[in-house]
């Protein structure tokens, strides 16, 4: 007799799972009443979805790309000058108008500002540390919805765990399974990354590796502009002896051999192995992910349009991608969080980093997806969301985290930021919230990263607070904040 162990805590409310005494105990009034573990989830989850689907912007969304700008950049030096305001306050650069009518930027978004009646601007993002004035600890709560009990003085973080909260895209691609012989979820072209802590809060964690993100990380230094053009999908690729019939063929030999071992497969059967080796082997021989990372079918306009550097040609890859059918990409700002020169880190030489490095790339890489999605027809139902870990203090030359700044630096900020969000049903030129007089601190409407991700969730039709086993078998809510439903038309 075979005897195959499930997987305790894999898996979203599975019944399937096995309840423990505890869940036995929770439910035991609920069993008295005719309703067991799973239809009471089952009942809980279509009242949700009944509950939600009649609200602005559900279920718009079949594809997002998330912009990661991490590091954290300087709000009041891109999308949220102020003016009157006190010399160490005041950006280097001067404010521009957009085309919203009382709506600035710098100088450094020229291209932005004449595309921003396309999109929302969230200029009261807000949370209060506790302990996350540094990077890694912040990159989590982002990406996942969730601080850790782990987190040291400084906002350090122990490495990626298996018992980690997952990244929001896999949580998607979880509940939203592909239909199409494609990449579900891409991260490129660098991992999450603070000093040598790398990838926390980029993985699925207790979700399980199936739902982990296909990683594009080119070789070369992050300074090496070039580098996205040396992609290797080698894993993606036909060997050049097998074509794809003879693939097919062993496939077909496989079933074969199968249909002969009945008792195997009555074993396995829980455990979808046909499903997920169809899934690896149409994805090889469809060809469409390798055709989506062919950067060289661009034209020479479009190429130069996005930025031939290594943040245009992730944001060029992401609109492929999506267009491919991707659920979820991940396009992470190509700098260590924590470092100089392209990094919105700016505790230094603030004024030279962005007018000549990071507020060209943005400028040119975002505005450019934004506006190549919607003349595509796909911002309909691609949601694209440009967000940082926090931004950075109104006051420069000021320690706020514990380092050092110069009189051209600012430090660390959570208390107020902005965030940039289009398409599936996002307003179109909208500003929501306000920040006051010097970019401290919001004054209107504040948006905590939790309610971004909730906003997101919504997006695609999935309830915020859709429960998840851990790693322990215990149910968690996707994120504990509800959708910012004004944000929708």
């Amino acid at each position: 007799m075979f005897r195959i162990p499930g997987q305790i805590g894999k898996d979203v409310c599975d019944p399937s799972a096995g309840p423990s005494r505890r869940d036995v105990l929770r439910v035991g009034g609920a069993g008295m009443l005719g309703m067991s573990l799973g239809t009471m989830f089952q009942a809980k989850a279509l009242a949700e979805e009944k509950k939600e689907s009649g609200a602005p912007g559900w279920g718009k969304a079949k594809s997002i790309i998330m912009v990661y700008l991490q590091g954290g950049p300087s709000h009041l030096d891109l999308w949220d000058p102020k003016e009157n305001v006190p010399d160490n306050v005041r950006s280097s650069f001067k404010s521009i108008p957009t085309k919203i009518p009382g709506i600035n930027f710098t100088e450094v978004l020229p291209n932005l500002a004449k595309i921003n009646d396309k999109f929302t601007m969230i200029r009261s993002m807000s949370y209060t540390p506790n302990g996350l004035f540094n990077h890694t600890a912040a990159i989590y709560q982002m990406m996942t919805g969730y601080t850790t009990d782990k987190v040291s003085p400084s906002g350090q973080l122990e490495p990626p765990s298996p018992k980690d909260f997952p990244n929001f895209g896999a949580n998607l691609v979880k509940m939203r399974p592909m239909e199409e012989p494609m990449l579900p979820f891409v991260m490129l072209p660098r991992p999450l990354q603070e000093s040598n802590v790398v990838g926390k809060g980029g993985s699925a964690g207790f979700l399980g590796k199936s739902y982990d993100p296909y990683t594009l990380y080119p070789g070369g230094d992050d300074m090496d502009m070039a580098k996205m053009a040396r992609i290797k999908i080698d894993d993606l690729q036909l060997r050049p002896d097998v074509f794809s019939l003879r693939l097919k063929r062993r496939a077909s030999l496989r079933t074969a051999i199968n249909a002969q071992m009945p008792t195997i497969d009555k074993a396995v059967e829980n455990y979808s192995l046909d499903e997920y080796y169809d899934r690896a082997l149409n994805l090889i021989v469809s060809g469409r992910a390798r055709e989506a990372f062919a950067l060289e079918q661009e034209s020479d306009k479009t190429r130069e349009a996005y930025g031939k550097n290594t943040f245009g040609d992730s944001c060029l890859l992401a609109r492929r991608l999506v267009e491919a059918g991707t659920r979820v990409v991940e396009v992470i700002w190509p700098k260590v969080a924590n470092s100089d020169n392209h990094s919105w880190d700016t505790h230094k030489d603030l004024t030279k980093r962005i007018k000549n490095q990071g507020g060209p790339m943005l400028d040119n890489g975002l505005s450019t997806l934004i506006s190549d999605l919607d003349d595509r027809g796909l911002l309909d139902e691609t949601l694209v969301v440009a967000v940082g870990e926090f931004g950075r203090s109104p006051q420069k030359g000021v320690s706020t985290s514990g380092n050092g700044n110069s009189a051209d630096g600012r430090d660390h900020w959570p208390y107020c930021y902005t965030s940039v969000i289009a398409g599936a049903g996002i307003k179109q030129g909208y500003v929501h919230g306000k920040s006051d007089k010097t970019g401290s601190a919001p004054t209107e409407d504040p948006v905590h990263p939790g309610e971004l991700l909730a906003t997101i969730y919504h997006a695609f039709g999935i309830d915020s607070e859709t429960m998840v086993m851990n790693h322990l078998n215990q149910p968690r809510e996707l994120v504990k904040e509800k959708p910012v439903l004004e944000l929708f038309s």
